[in-house]
């Protein structure tokens, strides 16, 4: 006797990609995501917690090391709010919480968007976040190194009469804006790649917008950087300089290789040209006998209609 055949059942993600989920469905869906990635964020936070004084003593230092008098370590900071160290401090863990929780928030983010993805855009996005976050990581660092030169500049500007005490919360903030400029900055380059992907910049393009690009880099230091000291600005403009190079050499390695994918399919006819028709088909067709005339079909004659008027 032949046993039946139990169907297996669909997976959410193929349920998703195959539209077969209903609204209430993604309603569950995102629900769900949203919960268990506030839960990485709160894991997250709490394991920040314990490391938020480290990273607080690591952001003071470019100030203790500016302001510190001889025979002190660091110089003081100022508390107006007195829940302000406390707010400043959690404001910290989730922040690192935040980072720690990446991996969790990130997975449950794409886990819903990735079903509404084709598989080619699927495999784009994860370079995409493969190189995103060594970008973000790179322009924090250098904010972070350049950031005792920014204060160097700030503290003499005012001359050697001006005394400069920094409130705590103030100070972080202005250090946090910094390293988040530099770091969101320093992503441009995969909006260019970007473009080039979706054929909208080619390499020979973006190579001749050079000169417009490097003067809105200079314009954007300038008007971004909240120190306002000429260094840091040429530092950022010539660090995205550098970055929207490096994106004209990735468009230019894919434009050769879509160029090839090209040529193997449609030849040497560019992508506005006509391609042109193959008429060699090979051996002639003979042809056949000619076709005679149809000789003409008389008509139809009309029906009799024969009436039985003694019928009743």
């Amino acid at each position: 006797m032949a046993l039946p055949v139990r169907r297996r059942r669909k997976t959410q993600f193929q349920r998703a990609a195959d539209g077969s989920m209903t609204l209430l469905d993604h309603l569950r869906e995102l629900r769900s995501r949203l919960f268990k990635a506030a839960l990485g964020i709160v894991a997250g936070m709490v394991v920040g917690w314990f490391f938020s004084k480290p990273v607080l003593d690591l952001l003071e230092k470019p100030y203790c090391d500016a302001t510190a008098p001889p025979g002190k370590t660091c110089g003081e900071f100022l508390a107006i709010d007195p829940t302000g160290p406390l707010a400043l401090q959690v404001k910290v863990a989730l922040i690192i919480g935040l980072i720690i929780g990446a991996p969790i928030w990130l997975y449950q983010l794409w886990a819903f968007i990735a079903p509404g993805l084709h598989r080619n855009e699927r495999r784009w996005a994860y370079a995409f976040v493969i190189l995103a976050a060594p970008l973000f990581a790179l322009g924090a660092w250098l904010a972070y190194i350049m950031l005792p030169r920014a204060l160097d500049f700030l503290l003499n500007f005012g001359g050697s009469h001006v005394s400069f005490t920094f409130e705590l919360s103030k100070y972080i903030g202005f250090v946090t804006n910094l390293v988040l400029l530099f770091g969101v900055a320093f992503e441009f380059p995969l909006i260019v790649m970007l473009f080039n992907i979706a054929g909208i910049a080619p390499a020979k393009r973006l190579l001749g917008w050079w000169r417009p690009a490097i003067l809105i880099f200079f314009a954007f230091s300038a008007i971004a950087i909240p120190t306002g000291d000429p260094f840091t600005m040429t530092v950022l403009a010539l660090g995205l300089t550098a970055l929207y190079f490096g994106a004209v050499l990735f468009a230019y390695i894919n434009d050769k290789r879509r160029g090839r994918l090209h040529r193997a399919e449609f030849g040497d006819v560019g992508d506005d040209e006509i391609s042109p028709l193959n008429y060699d088909t090979g051996d002639p067709v003979e042809a056949g006998e000619p076709i005679t005339a149809i000789e003409p079909v008389a008509p139809a004659r009309p029906l009799d209609r024969h009436y039985d008027d003694d019928a009743t």
